[in-house]
């Protein structure tokens, strides 16, 4: 997918002026909300947050002796483990083993590493069929537009709109009738399906974790989807990035167990299975395909935390943010809060700077995060080095040297803010609210801006102390 985190400001208005995806949006809102009641009610989450994060950091502190062990679990039971270093060695990697197995059709699985690693448009330039079976995925590949979310792809989509792309797609495939409720889209889309899973000749899927000890990996979903692709063709093809790796089959228990809470609110997903290899469970062949991307590089750095991310989405879900602008918005393949530390590791800092800032550090990302990932502190650290780096407009570094300067005169602070606080008083005619404020267009384009009433905080902190004497 093209990075296009660039167009961040146009996009953001963009997505606020379409109806369909606000509708969207809504939804989501409250979906995140029955998730949160759901952990709430759930006992013991705090006790397998600090369990999971404890487990995580000592793999990654330990990486390389995992991925090595993972390497040889998994080479016994008949996999074939690939190293890639960047998308384009992934790229290459996959089409050679579609190639080698003589594949015409392949179906895939909801894959974000996938996204990532760009297969979708490699294997269109190598002339391979490609058919998604994740509903949400399917939705999309008939729109042709990529995700807006890690879990929900087609979140963004409203009903009308799902019709539509039916009723457009399918009439090829003799399907006239426009289909209007939910549970006949489903049916229609499961009996399309249906010979695509026996007619493959490779199946691609992610995984959620890889089990060094063993060598399995494991694969979570809700629809049963990935399980057809992983079982029914000849050909397995599992994509995967480095961070995914953890010590044993306890561990992963662990995770799964955060997974599902903080995903959709479920005890545990619908079908939860272990892969192994063509000596376990069917194929002929199964391939192990493993992203660095920049992972390394992080993994010795201040943005090691982030690794620990199991994809859940509760940050994004839970962000105010992105239930506004939706996923597209922030231009690459992870939205929210935790795409706006994955995009400019993975990519660059000069490309995505509106991402850091794309955020109120309201802290609820981190209060959510079943990995305790510190996410405002790391947007913190890469605004940071947005400054140091001279990437921050001019108005904004002049602006904060101007407040700079003044909160290191207290005298001076006092005064000039005492003074702005009667003038803004006094151009509000008493109503309590600005409708417009020089240097603030932004904010009063949108809403008011809510006026002072007359004195400073430190001023009427004052009054308070000699009221109490």
């Amino acid at each position: 997918m093209e990075l296009r985190a660039h167009r961040f400001k146009s996009a953001v208005r963009a997505a606020l002026a379409d109806p369909d995806l606000q509708e969207a949006m809504a939804d989501n809102r409250r979906f995140a909300a029955h998730v949160r009641r759901q952990v709430a009610a759930s006992g013991g989450f705090q006790s397998l947050r600090d369990q999971a994060k404890a487990i995580k950091d000592h793999t990654l502190a330990h990486l390389d002796h995992y991925l090595e062990t993972y390497e040889a679990a998994a080479s016994r039971r008949g996999v074939q483990v690939h190293w890639a270093a960047t998308p384009e060695d992934a790229q290459a990697r996959v089409v050679e083993i579609c190639r080698n197995a003589g594949a015409r059709r392949i179906i895939k699985g909801k894959t974000m590493i996938g996204e990532e690693m760009g297969i979708n448009a490699a294997l269109a330039r190598a002339g391979l069929q490609r058919v998604e079976t994740d509903l949400g995925e399917y939705i999309l590949q008939l729109a042709d537009e990529p995700p807006s979310h890690i879990n929900g792809p087609a979140i963004h989509k409203t009903l009308r709109q799902v019709q539509a792309l039916f009723h457009q797609h399918h009439q090829a495939l003799g399907r006239t009738h426009y289909l209007q409720d939910p549970a006949d889209l489903l049916a229609e889309a499961r009996r399309l399906l249906r010979d695509r899973f026996l007619d493959a000749d490779v199946g691609i899927t992610g995984a959620n974790f890889l089990i060094a000890e063993d060598g399995r990996h494991v694969l979570v979903t809700n629809e049963g989807n990935g399980d057809l692709a992983s079982l029914l063709p000849r050909v397995r093809i599992v994509l995967a990035s480095i961070e995914k790796v953890l010590p044993s089959l306890a561990d992963a228990g662990t995770h799964l167990q955060l997974l599902a809470l903080s995903a959709t609110g479920q005890p545990l997903t619908s079908y939860t299975s272990f892969y192994g290899g063509p000596l376990d469970d069917g194929p002929e062949e199964c391939h192990v395909v493993l992203l660095d991307n920049g992972r390394s590089e992080m993994l010795a750095g201040a943005f090691r935390p982030m690794l620990r991310c199991i994809r859940c989405a509760a940050c994004m879900d839970n962000c105010p943010v992105y239930n506004w602008v939706g996923g597209h918005a922030y231009g690459w393949i992870y939205p929210g809060p935790m795409g706006s530390v994955w995009t400019p590791n993975l990519t660059h800092l000069e490309g995505t700077r509106d991402l850091p800032n794309a955020c109120t550090l309201n802290g609820r990302c981190k209060e959510v995060c079943p990995m305790q990932i510190p996410l405002p502190d790391m947007l913190r650290e890469l605004r940071n080095r947005q400054w140091q780096r001279r990437l921050v407009p001019a108005t904004t570094r002049w602006g904060l040297r101007l407040w700079a300067a003044l909160a290191r005169r207290p005298r001076l602070y006092r005064a000039a803010t005492a003074l702005l606080a009667r003038l803004m008083k006094r151009a509000s005619g008493n109503r309590g609210y600005l409708r417009h404020l020089p240097l603030a267009g932004n904010w009063t384009a949108t809403r008011d801006m809510p006026a002072p009433q007359g004195a400073t905080f430190q001023q009427r902190w004052k009054q308070r102390k000699q009221a109490d004497t």
